[in-house]
């Protein structure tokens, strides 16, 4: 399922225009990124936890030379789901 997928099935779920909802995902996802790129976690009970982890500095090798190069550390987006998602999955 993509965007447009998810925006025209809460769509007809729910009665709302396509407009509308696209309008809800987008503040949606935006409000998730500021909040994530401020240092702060998303929880949604039930649901999950999007939040954003430190990665390490590590040696890595250039594929085409195989010449050692250094990784710096970085700070990446994580999502750990809730117990109830995983049962709903299995």
């Amino acid at each position: 399922m993509n965007k447009n997928d998810l925006i025209h099935n809460i769509a007809q779920k729910s009665g709302m225009t396509k407009k509308d909802v696209e309008t809800v995902v987008n503040g949606f996802l935006e409000e998730v990124t500021h909040a994530l790129g401020s240092g702060e976690k998303v929880q949604l009970i039930g649901f999950g936890t999007f939040e954003t982890r430190k990665r390490s500095g590590r040696s890595g090798r250039n594929p085409q030379t195989g010449a050692v190069i250094e990784i710096p550390e970085s700070t990446v987006p994580a999502f750990k789901a809730s117990t109830r998602l995983k049962e709903a999955v299995k």
